[in-house]
């Protein structure tokens, strides 16, 4: 009885744990473009990962299509990553590297934040 007694315990705390999680989405940088390492994510926290597996520093902006506020991950160099860790809203995110003229070459993707 014990034993079983553990067992939903600890089945209770997994569930718990992965339930608050944030979700996760990779952005990884190269001259000139940026890919997503998934198409969508659910609304609230999300931890942003830039990796930069190009030559050049590049950083981030998100910025919800129809919205003012700008999210920034700062600048990042050659073969290094930063994490940040958002709230985002239901909608579609423009993602896009502010340095120089790196967006007008291609630097841009679009994320969805679903339910």
């Amino acid at each position: 009885m014990i034993r079983g007694a553990l067992l939903a315990v600890t089945a209770v705390a997994v569930f718990t744990a992965h339930a608050s999680s944030p979700a996760r989405v990779g952005v990884g940088a190269t001259e000139f473009h940026l890919m997503l390492s998934r198409a969508s994510v659910k609304a609230g926290q999300v931890v942003v990962q830039l990796q930069n597996d190009g030559q050049d520093p590049h950083d981030l902006r998100l910025r919800r299509i129809g919205g003012t506020r700008i999210y920034s991950i700062p600048l990042t160099g050659p073969g290094r990553h930063t994490d940040v860790k958002l709230k985002l809203l239901l909608g579609k995110y423009r993602l896009w590297c502010s340095v120089a003229n790196h967006a007008q070459l291609g630097m841009r993707a679009v994320l969805r934040v679903r339910r």
